[in-house]
């Protein structure tokens, strides 16, 4: 039997070298024994490349950290540059995980905004599809108490992984739509100057 392809796609500032990028490694992990994975650094990587690689892919994990309440802005470029492709095969269907870094706070924000923008793009969200992983979680685990139970830690990306893995294997068996997209004049300018 053929493994499935997932594709990773670091879409932080800090590229190969951030933390965001040793979440992503972690993940790789988790993935391998059940897939055959690829990367791709947005940060290095054109939005057309990286597209072509999407469309081969069977299932995506994105990682991100967080920047002023945001995703990065190698992430919002290439979304942008997208957006024409919405509810093609490029993403219909395709399960995704997504990983979010930050130093405090704001990354859950930056997490479902994601999954928000990745599901309209046609992608399937599977059940605890994604988490955050801030400097603030790590301090707080490491100095104990059960009030930290409740913190996303690395062990969790264990079950966003296995979720991915399962959700390859549902969305095989499913046959899916796509409401209709202005695909021509979605960039068309729209406002008029005029009097006031």
């Amino acid at each position: 039997m053929t493994k499935p392809k997932i594709l990773i796609i670091n879409a932080s500032r800090g590229r190969a070298e951030g933390n965001t990028a040793e979440v992503l490694r972690l993940a790789e992990e988790e993935l391998k024994p059940h897939a055959a994975v690829s990367a791709v650094v947005l940060g290095d990587a054109g939005p057309e490349d990286v597209l072509k690689e999407i469309v081969k892919a069977d299932g995506l994990v994105f990682g991100t950290g967080t920047y002023w309440d945001s995703w990065s802005h190698h992430l919002q470029r290439f979304l942008e540059e997208a957006t024409a492709t919405e509810g093609t095969a490029t993403w219909l269907g395709k399960p995704i995980a997504v990983f979010v870094t930050g130093h405090s706070e704001g990354g859950k924000s930056v997490l479902s905004r994601l999954q928000g923008v990745l599901a309209t793009l046609g992608c399937l969200i599977p059940p605890m599809g994604g988490m955050v992983y801030s400097l603030a979680n790590q301090q707080a685990i490491a100095r104990g108490g059960k009030e930290t139970e409740d913190l996303w830690s690395l062990a969790d990306i264990e079950v966003v992984c296995r979720n991915l893995c399962e959700a390859l294997k549902a969305g095989k068996k499913a046959s899916w739509s796509s409401w209709p997209v202005d695909r021509a004049s979605f960039a068309k300018v729209w406002i008029k100057a005029g009097p006031v």
